[in-house]
């Protein structure tokens, strides 16, 4: 092989190497567990300060808000008689309510509290059972028929304006 080639091929593989390792450590930084709590509670590997997403539901009257600081809310999720405490801090959904589902995504503390830094409420079930029953899901529009299209060469088409 000439000098040319040496080079180029070096260069190559630096390249697509350097592309690999940032491929590769992106993913490791982004990636995320996903459990339920029971799922969660029975792993026998410790995920403490890992990334982890969780789905349950609100503990009925678990729900504490900080008089202080009405941002900062604290509560229990639950799944098969399993509870995890969750702390969050931020704008809470407006489905976010006692016994609704949950998906909280943050890391677990070593006291085994679960710090969340994204929280997501599904839609409730009783949606479905009225879009089963002929009823419209909330944000559908009904159905839609447009008007018949005017006749461009009818006068009636042109707009009217008065001096």
């Amino acid at each position: 092989m000439d000098r040319k080639k040496i080079k180029f091929a070096l260069g190559s593989s630096l390249i697509v190497g350097t592309i690999g390792y940032l491929i590769a450590t992106g993913i490791n930084s982004t990636s995320t567990y996903f459990f339920t709590v029971s799922e969660l509670m029975d792993q026998k590997v410790s995920f403490h300060g890992t990334g982890l997403k969780v789905k349950g539901n609100v503990v009925a009257g678990s729900i504490e808000r900080d008089p202080g600081d009405y941002l900062n809310v604290q509560f229990a999720i639950e799944e098969k008689n399993r509870n995890l405490n969750v702390v969050y801090q931020g704008v809470t959904p407006d489905m976010f309510q006692d016994g609704g589902e949950v998906v909280v995504e943050g890391a677990l503390d070593e006291q085994g509290v679960f710090h969340a830094n994204t929280l997501l409420t599904s839609c409730p079930s009783k949606y479905e059972a009225e879009k089963e029953a002929g009823g419209m899901h909330p944000g559908t529009l009904p159905d839609y028929k447009p008007k018949l299209e005017p006749d461009p060469r009818k006068v009636d088409f042109l707009p009217k304006t008065t001096i």
